[in-house]
């Protein structure tokens, strides 16, 4: 049985979870994630789909502790690298990368630790991977599992194709790895299909964990005034970390500036800036509270800051899995979190205006059209949001009561006539045409292609010419999002009905669809929902010993060159205000806290925790607590 050499598959359960909380500080495993690791360690090949924020990187990291030999990681985002490796040293875990951005030097030593056999965890970029002197450094080194981040990459029909990544199943046979992971946070059905044939020699074990990201809170606005759209929804959210996305480069700069006269702590991050700029400015957002980012899309691919606590769209993403996969690096660290996403018809003009003119296939042109009308269902969706995105990766769930839809605001009618027509020119055409043709149907216009088709003699034919083609098109897209058709974007985008449409057709069923967003409440703001629950734990806690606790990770971050969270996340620290610990014992009882992590902080963040009980104690008359007996240590690590 590969990789469990000394553990028996009995002991797995009982050694995974003590090496969980002994190295990485957690009491319990994630949902899903023992399940996978159990497979790893049993020498399974996995794909393992799960969503951003669950804890992929453990699937992998942890079996690479537990088991003899290198876990080689391939993963196209530096950053991410770096972060990881730093967090892992951070734990006492030998852990190392190779990519564009390593010094002469460092890579001289991660040779030769490879050689020393030494390393536990090897990050590769996917180009480095592909070198011949790569692959037979590696050969040499011995590679008992290659993890495969990102997976979604080898796929032509994902939405980040890499074409580095093709060559992945081939290097496997050439490293003499007989064992892999695949391990993505976003792959419809195709892109999962994609992996396994591409990635896989047998077909892998396959764990698909919901998409759901039930601490993040969904809302969308139309723009209005997008300036003060977004600063009345920052206005819930000072002192807090974030991300602001935008559609251009120039909006990103001026955004950054009104924002920050404004009285926010902003900073810009685009791909036109010089590199050292941007490599600074993400150095502060990375190691210090309360930095606002605002960027294009060129940020975010990861960054794997686990306190970002709200994700705003100033313009609508590219598409679905874009906006999915950008609202996730918000509550990383389980936390609430807030997203809000503005949407115009200028931006759908300009995403569209993208695809067009973009310099890709005609088939790749046609599923991007397919997956940001997807967005835009979205967006005009007249059900739960939540439902209504996790239905775009085939999942069904109940309505959740945490987004802006669910929380009211919006003006329904009665739309079960206007969904019975288009679902009829749907079935009277064979369910076998796309967006554009159905409307020209309905609103009766006789275009060359209609005729070829006798679609003109239909008694769909002209029904709808009550309404215009936007009418139409808004009404298609809702009906998809209130999941009564759906759309097969491989497949030239037909629309299909699904059986909660047929019982609409058949009047077993109503429906309502959307005629506007109404006007809010004044002074209501959805999105104070997950602020005030983030500021309600903290309340559990000490205000006061929540921010000293701050500074010194933010002294200790700072002299170590570290991002914040690699000292300890938010959660830690909210809990440590919590429970006030008195002992090094009682340390490793608080969520992150491992033997690395106790060895290295413990006295430090025990000092600030027993001054504060003192104080509080001599200001009020009660006990202090037992001290540590040990010297400090806040400046030391």
């Amino acid at each position: 049985m590969p990789g469990t050499v000394g553990i028996s598959m009995a002991e797995l359960p009982e050694t995974a979870r003590s090496t969980l909380k002994s190295v990485f500080g957690f009491d319990s495993f994630r949902p899903g994630q023992q399940e996978i690791i159990s497979a790893i360690l049993g020498g399974e090949n996995v794909l393992a789909v799960m969503p951003t924020g669950s804890g992929k990187s453990l699937c992998y990291q942890l079996p690479a502790i537990l088991r003899p030999g290198l876990t080689v990681v391939v993963s196209p985002l530096i950053a991410l690298m770096r972060d990881q490796v730093r967090q892992l040293q951070a734990l006492g875990v030998e852990a190392a990368a190779l990519n564009s951005s390593i010094e002469p030097e460092e890579s001289r030593r991660v040779r030769q630790s490879l050689r020393d056999g030494v390393l536990k965890l090897l990050y590769v970029a996917p180009e480095r991977l592909t070198r011949a002197e790569t692959i037979d450094m590696l050969a040499q080194a011995g590679v008992g599992l290659l993890a495969i981040d990102e997976a979604h990459c080898v796929s032509q029909w994902g939405h980040d194709f890499r074409p580095e990544y093709l060559r992945l199943g081939e290097i496997r046979e050439q490293i003499r790895c007989l064992q892999s992971m695949a391990l993505t946070a976003t792959a419809d059905g195709p892109t999962r299909a994609d992996i396994v044939e591409k990635l896989f020699r047998l077909p892998p074990r396959t764990f698909v964990r919901s998409f759901d990201r039930p601490n993040l809170h969904l809302a969308m606005q139309p723009k209005d005034n997008a300036r003060r759209q977004i600063a009345a929804f920052l206005e819930a959210h000072r002192g807090e970390s974030g991300i602001i996305y935008c559609a251009s480069r120039k909006k990103t700069e001026e955004l950054a500036t009104h924002l920050g006269l404004a009285g926010y702590r902003t900073l810009p991050y685009h791909a036109g800036m010089p590199q050292p700029t941007r490599d600074a400015n993400q150095d502060v957002f990375m190691q210090e509270d309360g930095v606002v980012m605002v960027a294009t899309v060129a940020f975010g691919m990861g960054i794997d800051k686990p306190d970002v606590r709200f994700v705003a769209h100033a313009d609508l993403p590219q598409n679905v899995e874009a906006y999915y996969q950008e609202i996730g690096r918000a509550g990383r660290d389980g936390l609430p979190a807030d997203t809000m996403t503005l949407y115009g018809l200028d931006d759908m003009r300009l995403r569209r205006l993208q695809i067009e003119e973009g310099e890709t296939s005609d088939d790749r042109k046609r599923i991007e059209r397919q997956r940001f009308n997807a967005l835009v269902a979205l967006c005009e969706s007249p059900r739960c949001r939540r439902q209504t995105l996790l239905a775009y990766f085939g999942e069904v769930s109940a309505s959740c009561g945490r987004c802006d839809l669910c929380e009211g605001g919006i003006e329904v009618f009665d739309g079960t006539v206007e969904a019975q027509k288009a679902m009829s020119a749907i079935l009277r055409t064979g369910e076998r045409f796309g967006t554009e043709h159905l409307v020209n149907i309905l609103t009766g216009n006789a275009t060359e292609a209609i005729r070829r088709w006798g679609h003109d003699t239909l008694k769909t034919f002209g029904v709808g010419r009550d309404r215009d083609v936007n009418g139409w098109r808004s009404i298609l897209r809702q009906i998809y999002a209130a999941g009564l058709i759906s759309l097969d974007i491989v497949e030239h985008g037909r629309w299909t009905l699904t059986e909660l449409g047929r019982r609409v057709l058949r009047g077993e069923e109503k429906v309502d669809l959307r005629t506007d967003v109404a006007n809010r409440a004044a002074g209501r703001k959805p999105w104070k929902r997950a602020a005030e629950a983030v500021a309600s734990g903290t309340a559990a806690g000490d205000g006061t010993l929540l921010a000293q606790l701050k500074a010194l990770r933010q002294s200790l971050a700072k002299a170590q060159r570290q991002p914040a969270y690699v000292i300890f996340p938010d959660r830690t620290l909210i809990e440590l205000a919590s429970v006030r610990p008195a002992t090094r014992e009682q340390l490793l009882e608080i969520h992150g806290i491992g033997e690395a992590k106790l060895k290295r902080y413990g006295t430090a963040f025990l000092d600030v925790v027993l001054r504060h009980r003192l104080a509080k104690a001599v200001d009020g008359g009660g006990p202090a607590g037992s001290a540590s007996g040990e010297p400090s240590e806040v400046q030391r690590g």
